[in-house]
């Protein structure tokens, strides 16, 4: 028997996850003359919440793959822009805009994290971007292609929820959340019409794609409602799922 038995504790460390920031091109009646990046303050405080360590990453695609190596998970966010339709082979819709500097950097943050093998969360234009860069494409204008009673720009404020999804049972989501249904909030006037190599794991009842996933076991998965808004119970539970798969990444190559 021991005498003097020795203790061992071990110390787990916040995931550090990288969250893709906004940019506004300023001028004299905005925050700066200059160009700035922003993000909302909820993006971080969820992430803070489920036990993440967040930082925001600039638009620099060439310190993509060094920025990823310091990272444990990626979340790309969304915005009022929507991604090149040349990227899936598409000329422009009148309402489409663009914000091409951002979206090269988080395509190359993408990349970067599926080369690490990186848990991913793609977050409305996020998840847009993710169906892009497994080779699907988008509606660039939901209205034209969706007309019926749900409105996915909902009129009421984004901390409420504007519809219903139904949760495609056995998925990444449904383990997450542990839900069938959820209530979010919708924001966008583009949707996923091909998700390429993702599984479609959601659905409005009007058929528009709300979550998509892969079927590697690595968390890569993207919804087009805003999680941060914690509207729905499964929306915490879907971060937590994020960062528990972040604390848990070990990625060969960059872990050795």
């Amino acid at each position: 028997m021991l005498q003097n038995p020795v203790y061992i504790v071990i110390m787990t460390r916040a995931p550090l996850i990288g969250l893709t920031l906004d940019i506004e091109p300023g001028g004299p009646q905005a925050f700066s003359r200059w160009p700035y990046y922003a993000l909302r303050q909820n993006y971080f405080d969820a992430v803070i919440k489920a036990g993440g360590l967040p930082v925001g990453l600039p638009h620099d695609p060439a310190l993509a793959m060094d920025l990823i190596d310091r990272l444990d998970g990626l979340v790309v966010t969304g915005g009022a822009f929507d991604p090149d339709p040349a990227l899936y082979g598409e000329a422009p819709h009148p309402a489409t805009t663009l914000k091409p500097g951002r979206t090269e950097a988080e395509l190359a943050f993408l990349a970067a994290a599926r080369e690490r093998d990186l848990p991913i969360l793609g977050i409305c234009g996020g998840m847009q971007l993710m169906a892009i860069a497994w080779g699907g494409a988008l509606h660039q204008h939901l209205p034209d292609h969706a007309p019926g009673p749900i409105a996915h720009e909902q009129p009421n404020p984004r901390n409420e929820a504007g519809h219903e999804i139904h949760v495609v049972s056995d998925s990444l989501l449904a383990q997450c959340t542990g839900q069938k249904t959820m209530r979010v909030n919708s924001s966008h006037h583009q949707g996923v019409r091909d998700p390429g190599a993702l599984a479609i794991s959601a659905r409005a009842p009007d058929g528009v794609i709300e979550a998509i996933e892969t079927n590697d076991g690595i968390f890569r998965l993207g919804v087009q409602w805003h999680p941060e808004f914690a509207i729905d119970p499964g929306d915490a539970r879907l971060l937590a799922g994020l960062i528990d798969a972040a604390r848990h990444a070990t990625p060969q190559d960059r872990r050795a």
